[in-house]
């Protein structure tokens, strides 16, 4: 582990396991690194140097008051990599992490990277405009920010037991374990950097970020995600993407990486391979 210091001071924790070609993790808000636990082994073990930070504002990071939107997020990922020196890098993100790959590629340049996924990723937009009718409405957001402001406790016990891993579909078996795990890595994050959060992964249009990046990119998106809808996600950035590959699922959650780590890790070995 260690720690980068950002342009406006804060400093961002992340962890640095092995050798090999690098691949650097982008956590979903409003998690951690530790999210990326089965994904880090599972590369390590098959030869790649494992790298995952956590955000501005979550985990073990500076809880800064400010710079909670892309740009920053986008800027800090910079800074690790620079501080890191990588070459020939593959970045993968899930949710909001997947946006912070898009708008790190595209605003900083592909200099550093080879290949990238985004799983569950929130671009283009989530947010329902004029250009965007399949996004969701702004009282969703403004509901999620509402229910953090009165008790993030609850609210970080309620999502995770939900929607976010499915566990609320007919059938379903609730892991106690894993939403646990959710809530302990939400609740070591920052109030404020979640709360500016929400409006940092809806309303950021990520549409002209995707048709600058030129490197492969496998989009990986279930048609049962309930936290960011497939029909305004995974299939409109594939087909934006100059080299986009995207890959379905039929019923997995938005949380897939957990429930589904081994499909979700074979996939993403394959096209790392491919």
């Amino acid at each position: 582990m260690g720690i980068v210091k950002t342009k406006d001071g804060g400093e961002i924790f992340y962890k640095d396991w092995g050798k090999g070609q690098p691949i650097v993790f982008s956590h979903g808000w409003p998690l951690s690194a530790d999210d990326w636990d089965t994904q880090m082994l599972f590369f390590l073990n098959h030869g790649y140097r494992v790298i995952a930070h956590d955000r501005r504002g979550h985990g073990r990071s500076t809880q800064t008051g400010d710079g909670h939107d892309m740009d920053h997020y986008a800027d800090d990922l910079a800074a690790l990599t620079a501080h890191l020196d990588l070459k020939n890098a593959i970045h993968v993100g899930h949710s909001t992490g997947g946006g912070e790959v898009v708008h790190y590629l595209a605003r900083h340049g592909e200099s550093r990277v080879t290949k990238a996924a985004i799983i569950s990723a929130v671009p283009p937009l989530m947010l329902k405009t004029e250009a965007n009718p399949k996004g969701l409405p702004k009282d969703v957001f403004d509901g999620l920010q509402a229910q953090l402001a009165a008790s993030r406790s609850k609210f970080y016990r309620d999502l995770p037991e939900g929607p976010f891993y499915g566990f609320n579909r007919p059938g379903a078996k609730a892991s106690e374990a894993v939403i646990g795990n959710w809530w302990r890595q939400g609740m070591i994050g920052g109030a404020k950097a979640h709360y500016d959060g929400i409006v940092a992964f809806s309303q950021t249009d990520f549409t002209e970020d995707l048709k600058k990046i030129t490197v492969p990119v496998l989009v990986m998106h279930s048609e049962d995600d309930q936290i960011v809808p497939y029909i305004a996600s995974g299939p409109l950035s594939a087909k934006l993407l100059k080299n986009g590959t995207l890959k379905t699922y039929k019923d997995f959650p938005h949380g897939m990486p957990t429930t589904h780590a081994e499909t979700i890790n074979a996939d993403l070995l394959a096209f790392l391979r491919s």
